[in-house]
């Protein structure tokens, strides 16, 4: 056969051909139409219409029936190949490294939490921390008050500080909320496996799933936060989805055992509630598991802050995970309830190409909202002018705007981070924004998309989105001749004043 040689600019086009494929998440998961599966186009058009309209922002959604995806969407700038911050979501995944190191023997739901930590104990061990368990742990049922979670994170060695606080209710018998517990739970992985629970999981169900490119924030001596912190691909959710709903079988193979999984995913405790108002009908009060909760219509869900959602509903033999930022949980989970749940039938239906084109052309064209590009504005006096700020808690010392054609660059400190006029342009930043715990700076870059709009001559406004977590911030820059006023709002995570900083011109 005659060779063919390919011009410089086709070697490079499929270089970065290749190359897009490093950053992509292992689709292993099948992929067929609604129909095919027992669900009409029709009913996730409805779907996706009405969340667009909520107050949640929706980031992605991936629907699985009979273990094929069904239908899939991103909302731009949140794309398939990004992962993305899962908060207590992360509960589920600690909660299954600690089925693995039961079924390989490595420890027992009864046993006592004190006997792993020996270096760790206070002087005095009150007979309620001495009857903990690691089943304590994973029912949020301590009987720690308060509930110590902010001050096991302010503290510089998290196990002794969790063990050093008052156990007030006898173990096993109240429901708390307490995301130190799960951290204690990947604590306990890491001092029985000598490996972080996130390296625990790899080859034990990451791999086998088809799971990449996962990261895990850690404490200061390097354990996995556990309760929260996991970033993994929308895929990933759906796959651990079908995971549980398969019994902990993945490729025939059973990887978990049966008994884990159901142990794992029945009621083991109650929030109580004075149900005067018929508030029981709330997915957040239908029991507590392992690290999961249980919901009306007999599903359960792995569940995280703002919205994030692996829901599970074995009776219809479907998965849905979303990610989100999103001010009201029930009200997501409710259009799942109205709008997905009915919508899963018996049978396959009639080939219906019309919606099923539908329904793909609405998915591909989800974007949240960006700013209109700016008109002409003479940038000439503030582009490159650096101004020094007066001390602040958000560590930022001076702040500089220039000016790229239609790109604007925003320097805080070294941190130097793109926006685009009428489009989403992309960077990194070392910049840890709403939501990362802020220990000691890694070094890790945050992935971001920015753009901006002039509001008038002095005024800029910025909006910059970490793209592997749910939230966003909103920068103004109002200049002044020599001064500057920067004002700054996360999205949702804190509190509606903005911070607001000062400076003046270098």
């Amino acid at each position: 056969m005659k060779s063919v040689k390919l011009k410089p600019i086709y070697h490079l086009l499929a270089l970065l051909f290749m190359l897009s494929f490093e950053y992509l998440p292992a689709q292993q998961l099948p992929r067929s139409t609604p129909e095919k599966e027992g669900v009409p186009s029709q009913a996730i058009i409805d779907f996706i219409n009405t969340a667009n309209k909520s107050t949640s922002e929706f980031h992605s959604f991936m629907i699985l029936r009979h273990g094929k995806v069904i239908s899939e969407g991103w909302w731009n700038p949140y794309s398939p190949n990004l992962v993305h911050t899962l908060y207590s979501v992360s509960k589920s995944f600690t909660s299954t490294a600690i089925g693995f190191a039961v079924s390989e023997g490595k420890l027992s739901v009864n046993d006592k939490v004190i006997s792993f930590f020996p270096d760790k104990l206070p002087d005095t061990i009150s007979p309620y921390l001495a009857e903990l368990k690691i089943k304590d742990l994973l029912t949020m049922s301590t009987g720690q008050f308060p509930e110590p979670t902010d001050t096991v994170r302010n503290s510089n060695d998290w196990v002794k500080t969790f063990l050093a606080q008052p156990f007030v209710y006898k173990p096993g018998t109240k429901f708390r909320y307490s995301s130190v517990a799960t951290y204690m739970l990947s604590a306990i992985i890491q001092k029985v496996t000598g490996q972080k629970t996130i390296d625990y999981l790899s080859t034990r169900l990451f791999k086998p799933l088809g799971i990449s490119g996962a990261d895990w924030e850690t404490d200061p001596d390097g354990v996995n936060t556990g309760g929260w912190g996991l970033r993994l691909h929308t895929e990933d959710l759906a796959k651990m989805g079908q995971f549980y709903l398969q019994q902990g079988k993945w490729k025939g193979k059973q990887l978990l055992p049966e008994s884990w999984i159901a142990e794992a995913t029945s009621k083991k405790i109650v929030e109580e509630v004075d149900d005067t108002t018929g508030a029981y009908e709330n997915d957040w009060l239908q029991g507590y598991c392992y690290q999961f909760w249980r919901c009306t219509h007999n599903c359960f869900r792995a569940d995280g802050a703002y919205g994030q959602y692996i829901v599970v509903m074995p009776e219809k033999d479907a998965v849905v995970a979303i990610t989100a930022e999103s001010g009201d949980l029930q009200g997501e989970l409710s259009l799942v309830w109205q709008y997905l749940l009915p919508a899963f039938g018996d049978k396959p239906l009639p080939v219906n190409k019309s919606k099923n084109n539908e329904l793909k052309k609405i998915a591909a064209s989800l974007a949240l909202p960006v700013f209109d590009k700016s008109e002409s504005t003479d940038v000439s006096y503030f582009s490159g002018k650096e101004y020094i700020l007066e001390k602040n808690d958000e560590d930022i010392n001076t702040i500089a705007v220039r000016s790229k054609g239609e790109v604007i660059e925003l320097s805080l400190d070294t941190k130097v981070i793109p926006f685009g006029s009428g489009k989403w342009e992309y960077g990194t930043t070392t910049r840890k924004g709403p939501g990362i715990l802020r220990l000691k700076s890694t070094g890790q870059k945050y992935k971001t998309a920015g753009c901006y709009r002039w509001v008038d001559q002095n005024t800029l406004e910025l909006k910059l989105r970490y793209i592997e977590s749910p939230h966003s911030e909103t920068i103004m820059l109002k200049y002044d001749n020599d001064n500057l006023v920067v004002e700054i709002k996360p999205s949702m995570p804190y509190s509606d004043t903005p911070v607001k900083l000062t400076g003046k011109v270098k």
